[in-house]
């Protein structure tokens, strides 16, 4: 039984009356994680990969790498190392491959076997088998390849890869770093240039990665967008990678140092990606202190140490073209504007309605059971602070969701009452360490005793 479909296992957030500290390291970037396991599969030679997230998700990924002929193993010095089969040296799974939670990995997968001539099934959990997957079938069917999947692209699917795959050019209907990596991943086998064009920048961890590799890739800006171009069939190699830890995990320790009085906090090591950091940028923007010091940039990606410290904060209005760099930072900035001085307007958030559950509705949900003015529209949330802590004292079902687990225990630390999650097993997904980390910098999360 997976942790994600175990008993439930309800936590309470407990407290953090004498404030957040220390010096702390979050786990490695799951973005990078599961690239790095994919492409390193493909690379010949040797490829180390150190800080690699062991999360549940990444952990399925590696799972399914094995199962196509790519294993990564982990050796005792906590280094994970693949041996690659080239481009072009998969298999065919002679067994399903179960993503469980893991969305990121299931569509980057899509894309990576439709090349081949050869039939891949997936699976996963019920929040997976709820979610849509016809965004990356669209630009794969028009590649060659063919998509059996339920009403909506949900899975279970099964994804008929083509022996004569064709390169084309895809604009993007919505900004989305997963469908572009998942049509790159299937132009590494495709002969000819595929050519991704999106409307806005997203997350370029799979550009950054494949020209690491030694894979010619050309970025330029056209009118009709950001213009990225594969030359197929490219003969890539091993090399070393280092996992920067992941913004996304450390948007809730910083979240914490932020809304509790007293606090000071360090996170070291934490990945800066320019089109990663949407969150930092609009907590500066609300007046929190944030400082980042030792900058610099490992295996081609920036880097970095926070330093935050709590304080007041101030309502602000959060412009659509930011989510793309934030999108999965949107359940914890909600919560830290329950804290704020007036209103915080979020915009364009569309997205998060087929995230792992509908995270725009039950943030909502939740924080108006804790007490927070709080309104939503299709693609839109409001959320009205006065500068003092909300009144907690909620149970919220997080509906198997990761982020809004986290988020609302991170809410609990200051507000009135504490609050309680109905399930935490979701976390491992992303941050197995979640609930020993806070606790070391001073708060209380605990299992809820029934």
């Amino acid at each position: 039984m997976s942790k994600t479909q175990s008993l439930p296992r309800p936590l309470h957030s407990g407290t953090a009356s004498k404030g957040i500290k220390g010096r702390i390291r979050v786990p490695g970037d799951k973005s990078i994680s599961h690239r790095s396991l994919m492409l390193g599969a493909l690379a010949l030679g040797e490829t180390e990969i150190h800080g690699l997230l062991e999360g549940e998700d990444v952990l399925r990924t590696a799972e399914a790498m094995r199962l196509l002929g790519g294993a990564a193993e982990r050796g005792e010095d906590g280094v994970w190392r693949a041996r690659g089969r080239g481009i072009g040296g998969l298999r065919e799974a002679a067994e399903v491959l179960d993503l469980g939670n893991a969305g990121t990995g299931t569509r980057l997968l899509m894309g990576l076997v439709a090349a081949y001539p050869m039939v891949t099934f997936f699976t996963g959990d019920a929040s997976l088998r709820s979610r849509p997957m016809a965004r990356v079938s669209d630009p794969l069917k028009l590649m060659g390849a063919q998509v059996i999947a339920r009403q909506g692209g949900r899975p279970p699917l099964a994804v008929i890869g083509t022996k004569d795959p064709l390169p084309i050019t895809y604009k993007l209907p919505v900004a989305s770093a997963q469908v572009k990596s998942a049509i790159l991943l299937a132009g590494l086998n495709t002969p000819g240039v595929t050519t991704v064009i999106e409307p806005e920048p997203t997350r370029d961890h799979t550009e950054l990665m494949l020209k690491g590799f030694g894979a010619k890739l050309v970025v330029e800006q056209t009118k009709e967008g950001r213009a990225v171009s594969l030359t197929g069939q490219p003969e890539i190699t091993g090399r070393k990678i280092v996992v920067p830890g992941d913004p996304s995990s450390a948007a809730f320790p910083i979240a914490a140092a932020l809304v509790v009085q007293g606090s000071e906090l360090t996170i070291e090591n934490v990945g800066l990606n320019p089109h990663r950091i949407g969150l930092i940028e609009t907590l500066l923007e609300m007046g929190a202190d944030i400082r980042i010091e030792n900058e610099r940039i490992e295996a081609g990606e920036r880097v970095g140490d926070l330093r935050v410290k709590h304080g007041a904060l101030r309502g602000v209005t959060v412009p659509p073209e930011r989510a793309p760099s934030m999108i999965d930072e949107y359940p914890i900035l909600s919560v830290i504007a329950a804290y704020a001085e007036g209103e915080t307007r979020m915009l364009g958030l569309g997205e998060l309605r087929v995230k792992e559950s509908d995270r725009l509705g039950a943030m909502a949900r939740g924080l108006k059971a804790c007490g927070v003015d709080v309104s939503e529209g299709p693609d839109w949330l409001s959320v009205k602070g006065t500068g003092k802590p909300p009144a907690g004292g909620a149970e919220i079902a997080v509906n198997l969701d990761h982020r809004p687990a986290m988020s609302f225990l991170v809410l609990g630390l200051a507000a009135r009452k504490p609050v309680t999650i109905d399930d935490g097993s979701p976390i491992d997904t992303s941050f197995p360490t979640f609930v020993d980390l806070m606790n070391g910098i001073g708060t209380g999360i605990r299992l809820q005793n029934r």
